[in-house]
């Protein structure tokens, strides 16, 4: 039995229609708020008792039995320190919290970032994060992209949006700039799976996991074009790989962008714009999911980041001023699509 302080005791009896069920099985119908894995982690701890003795998650109920369970909560990290920090929170409820995340803040701990990061901020914020896995962080976004997502503050919460990513009911919508003038949208499904040489890279891979991918155009210029994605499935670098892969990767990807591509007859300030844009130009705009306590649909919209608006603006003066030198000339696309 846990000798942890900071437990909730349940004492409750077995309905007798779960006769010659599993126990663990029986356990997930009388405590939904929890996942399977968990309540079986508590039988196996100790925490469970079943007339007073410690059962096995297969051990069949027959009904009627006293049922107790000390339910701890589950620590975060123990070496994850609370650090004071600015988060840009968008919307909180005793539920959950919608961050808004900027450009460089990495979402958790990692090799080469002990601190700093997201997890840390919140553990700052609220300290009873400490108590869900992963200080509630469900989903993250790669550091050097900005936008929604979303944290859990309590284990009913986290149990109920990590099933809603399971099940891709989820809504999450990007935008993105990426080299090349698209004249229509498609849905890129490609297995994704880690780059055969390397393993800090993915790369499409039909051993790789499947990765479904929606994009539409929003905006065409002379040489790039402003997207909006949608994802159906969360693999790692999911855009990046597979905008790369159908010869369009985002502007400022370091990884997945290859050779710097500049448009024949730019301008002074689009050529310095895309030389020092260094990261990818990607924005996770739009969030939606169903509320955890309330069960109502939500969303969430972030504007663009300013850079991203910069790098517009100076597209738009790009074929403004391309226009003007030389008015005669109404298409430059196949012009820019020979350099690729």
């Amino acid at each position: 039995m846990s000798d942890g302080k900071n437990h909730e005791i349940v004492k409750i009896t077995i309905p007798l229609e779960y006769a010659s069920q599993r126990l663990d099985a029986v356990l997930v119908k009388m405590f939904p708020d929890y996942s399977r894995s968990r309540l079986q982690q508590w039988v196996k701890a100790g925490q469970v008792l079943l007339e007073g003795q410690l059962p096995r998650c297969r051990d069949k109920v027959i009904g009627g039995e006293q049922l107790e369970l000390h339910i701890e909560p589950e620590a975060c990290d123990q070496g994850v320190i609370a650090q004071d920090m600015s988060l840009d929170i968008i919307y909180e409820d005793e539920d959950i919290l919608v961050i808004n995340k900027p450009v460089g803040l990495v979402v958790h701990p990692a090799a080469g970032h002990a601190d700093g990061t997201l997890q840390n901020g919140l553990l700052y914020h609220d300290e009873s994060l400490h108590e869900v896995p992963r200080s509630g962080i469900v989903h993250r976004l790669d550091k050097d992209t900005s936008g929604l997502l979303v944290v859990a503050r309590n284990l009913k919460a986290h149990k109920l949006l990590v099933e809603q990513l399971q099940a891709r009911s989820v809504h999450r919508e990007y935008q993105a700039i990426v080299f090349g003038v698209l004249t229509a949208g498609r849905t890129i499904d490609m297995p994704i799976g880690r780059h055969g040489r390397d393993r800090k890279k993915m790369a499409v891979k039909q051993e790789g996991k499947q990765a479904i991918t929606h994009f539409r155009v929003l905006d065409r210029y002379r040489g790039h074009s402003r997207i909006k994605v949608n994802l159906e499935t969360g693999r790692t670098h999911q855009i990046r790989v597979h905008m790369a892969y159908v010869k369009h990767p985002l502007v400022g990807d370091q990884t997945y962008g290859g050779r710097l591509q500049i448009p024949p007859g730019s301008g002074d300030e689009l050529k310095e714009m895309l030389r020092s844009f260094n990261h990818q130009a990607l924005h996770a705009r739009k969030l939606g999911f169903i509320h955890p306590s309330t069960g109502k649909p939500v969303e969430w919209k972030a504007p663009l980041p300013d850079d991203m608006k910069q790098l517009m603006a100076v597209l738009e003066a790009d074929i403004a001023q391309t226009v003007e030198k030389d008015f005669y000339v109404d298409d430059f696309s196949d012009e820019y699509t020979d350099e690729y």
